[in-house]
């Protein structure tokens, strides 16, 4: 069964993008550096670039934000995973979208597109997008599962991961450690 899974990179100080998100810069100033890792580039990338290969084998559908896929669509030319189906959580529905990339974008509400991400999965994962549908799936119990990807890097501002929310986490497995450290939870 599917599991819908937080994978996500994030500085020291608790960001997943920097300051002053926008078109031009949709990890905001300075956020690509959290992503730097997946290159396999620095002490230990290997283990980088495998962990990195193990989150693209098991993804089956993603569930993004409205504002992430606004930002997101042009950089990644379809969908984030090309052909993977994403469900994006809007209040502003429209029909469905061929990304250029054979990927389908979904618009609807959160549990519907929660629910729907599962069932087109199957017996992969349902990777998630953005930090405000991270907690509000984390709010609404549909969150089964955090990885993140934890860079040396001290963004100073801007986009706070889990703000305010609550959860208790189990750790699963022992962390990896490239040139970031990679830890898996079970949301309890």
């Amino acid at each position: 069964m599917s599991k819908v899974v937080l994978d996500v990179s994030m500085s020291l100080d608790g960001f997943t993008a920097g300051p002053n998100v926008r078109a031009q810069e949709p990890m905001g100033d300075g956020g690509e550096r959290l992503h730097a890792w997946m290159a396999g580039a620095g002490p230990d990338g290997g283990v980088d670039v495998a962990v990195r290969r193990e989150i693209d084998a098991r993804v089956g559908a993603a569930v993004v934000g409205r504002r992430t896929f606004d930002l997101g669509l042009g950089p990644w030319g379809g969908t984030p995973w090309p052909g993977v189906p994403s469900f994006v959580v809007t209040h502003r529905t429209r029909e469905d979208l061929l990304g250029d990339n054979g990927g389908t974008f979904a618009f609807d509400g959160l549990p519907a597109a929660a629910l729907r991400a599962k069932e087109a999965a199957g017996d992969k994962d349902v990777l998630v997008l953005g930090a405000d549908i991270a907690r509000q799936l984390l709010g609404a119990g549909l969150l089964d599962e955090v990885h993140i990807h934890l860079v040396p890097v001290l963004m100073g501002r801007g986009t706070p991961l889990f703000a305010g929310e609550r959860a208790d986490l189990i750790p699963q497995g022992k962390p990896r450690t490239g040139s970031v450290t990679h830890l898996r939870y079970r949301v309890v």
